[in-house]
């Protein structure tokens, strides 16, 4: 079965993303056409990127990059879910993004944002990095602002709107996950398609 992530991004203590990490998760697990499971930056504990190697290499040195690689590298599809920083993503999510590369490749991407323009101008530089990556990013994002998806700008509560557009969401990133994991070396045989047998 199509595995899908959905990646907390911001670390701040306070974060206003766990609590819409936790309603996309919530809804994702009402869904029986993928399992989904949740990473959070935090847990990784990843300083700022310290691995001699570029991580195209695939050569790591660190224990916290050995753990984040394996994390990441069996899913096949990722939804972020992130904040706004000064028109662009956390320095925590680009940091953990810089970490990997084969692990991001060939795999889909979806994007749930929250911010006082809903998160919009973040996922335009994220969606840019994720080309370089090499995941394919779907067009349905969800978005939400702190007027209307947060009570006093706090306590999320998303609108029906939202809700819909989640599920649109979920069904495109569970759609090209299942496309583009034909694309992927088979890692568990160590079969690579593109290589004759």
């Amino acid at each position: 079965m199509i595995r899908i992530a959905i990646v907390l991004g911001s670390t701040r203590p306070g974060r206003l993303g766990k609590a819409v990490a936790e309603w996309v998760a919530s809804r994702a697990a009402e869904r029986g056409d993928a399992t989904f499971g949740v990473l959070d930056v935090a847990d990784f504990r990843l300083p700022i990127l310290d691995e001699p190697l570029p991580p195209s290499f695939g050569r790591y040195s660190h224990a916290h990059t050995k753990a984040w690689s394996d994390a990441v590298d069996e899913f096949d599809g990722y939804i972020f879910v992130t904040g706004e920083y000064n028109h662009s993503i956390p320095g925590a999510l680009k940091n953990a993004l810089d970490y990997l590369y084969k692990e991001w490749n060939n795999k889909a991407a979806g994007f749930v944002s929250y911010g006082s323009s809903g998160g919009i101008r973040a996922v335009e530089h994220l969606r840019a990095v994720a080309g370089e990556l090499q995941m394919a990013d779907v067009r349905a994002q969800v978005v939400l602002p702190f007027a209307t998806e947060f009570e006093n700008y706090r306590t999320f509560i998303p609108t029906a709107a939202a809700e819909k557009t989640l599920q649109i969401l979920f069904d495109q990133v569970v759609a090209w996950a299942g496309a583009l994991k034909t694309l992927r070396p088979d890692r568990a045989h160590g079969n690579d398609p593109g290589v004759a047998a």
